[in-house]
């Protein structure tokens, strides 16, 4: 319960009349008027009415701490199955030692790729902030990351997410994981058909020097366009160049797939794909005609009608 004052008339009206009531007052007393001090009560009853003073008791109830839980989907989490399922086991947990705090809401946020996304990317802190969007920055407690570690919107600080809490991850994985992978460093988008055409591989190691197996350099297959394409060798870390003869026109597919390691995480990146579109070299042909003839108007519309021939038509 409290104390408060809703006034009828502003206060530096209700400061004057106080004022001018002591000073009527205290005339009225140093003349010896009966009544004096009366009035003066009165007075002050009045402007006491005049400031309408008001008890207020309130009920308040406190408002929860919401905890976001972003629980990361991506491909990298779905494809090996012992992510996935150390990935539930995690959430499980979260979700009964949040409910035994008092006054904290948990938010479950899971962030996945879209299926028509061209680039596949891991984006939790995107949705982090669309599980805050409508959330004052004083009500958020903190938020947890359920992840394996890779992820390509991180933001240079908090701030720029609007809030000021702290962040906690947990990894899912074991220690001393190495993977092994191949990616497309350099490669032409297009290439004329029958030419040659050269492109940089690399095969990457990830995880711990002392963890990887000591290995000979690795063994790279190639398909193209669904047939067999060979085979080459390739150093891990290194850029390793690649030549091929494109064989048709139109989309041509390159695949390559690098032989893994012994105990890695997952063989799903141990391959690569590369589309090049075969183009066919215009042929270029010189026509030089004398006197008109019906047969001339023929040659130059079959030459013309030919998408790959450069027609240049000379007349003596």
């Amino acid at each position: 319960m409290s104390l408060s004052f809703s006034p009828y008339l502003p206060w530096w009206v209700l400061a004057v009349l106080a004022v001018l009531a002591l000073v009527v007052a205290f005339l009225g007393i140093q003349k010896g008027i009966r009544g004096s001090t009366l009035r003066l009560i009165a007075f002050a009853a009045l402007i006491v009415a005049l400031a309408n003073p008001l008890l207020l008791s309130e009920d308040r109830d406190a408002l929860s701490t919401i905890v976001p839980v972003i629980v990361d989907r991506s491909q990298s989490q779905t494809d090996i199955a012992a992510r996935n399922v150390m990935t539930d086991q995690a959430l499980a947990g979260i979700k009964q030692r949040l409910a035994n705090i008092p006054g904290i809401e948990p938010r479950i946020v899971e962030a996945s790729t879209p299926e028509t996304s061209d680039t596949p990317s891991t984006r939790l802190f995107e949705a982090l902030s669309s599980a805050m969007a409508d959330v004052p920055p004083a009500r958020i407690g903190g938020a947890i990351f359920i992840t394996d570690g890779q992820v390509h919107d991180v933001p240079p600080n908090l701030k720029t997410l609007g809030m000021d809490a702290p962040v906690h991850t947990l990894l899912t994985g074991k220690a001393n994981e190495f993977d092994r992978r191949i990616e497309v460093v350099r490669a032409p988008r297009f290439g004329i058909v029958g030419q040659s055409q050269d492109m940089l591989l690399r095969v990457i190691d990830d995880g711990s020097k002392a963890t990887i197996p000591a290995s000979a350099p690795a063994k790279v297959s190639v398909r193209i366009n669904g047939e067999d394409g060979g085979t080459f060798t390739a150093a891990p870390g290194k850029d390793t160049p690649f030549s091929f003869t494109v064989p048709r026109a139109g989309s041509n597919v390159l695949e390559f797939t690098v032989a893994g390691l012994p105990g890695e995480v997952s063989e799903i990146n141990n391959k690569a794909v590369h589309l090049i579109d075969g183009i066919r070299q215009n042929l270029r042909v010189l026509l030089v005609s004398g006197e008109p003839h019906a047969g001339e108007r023929a040659w130059r519309n079959l030459l013309k009608s030919d998408a790959a021939v450069d027609l240049v038509h000379f007349t003596i």
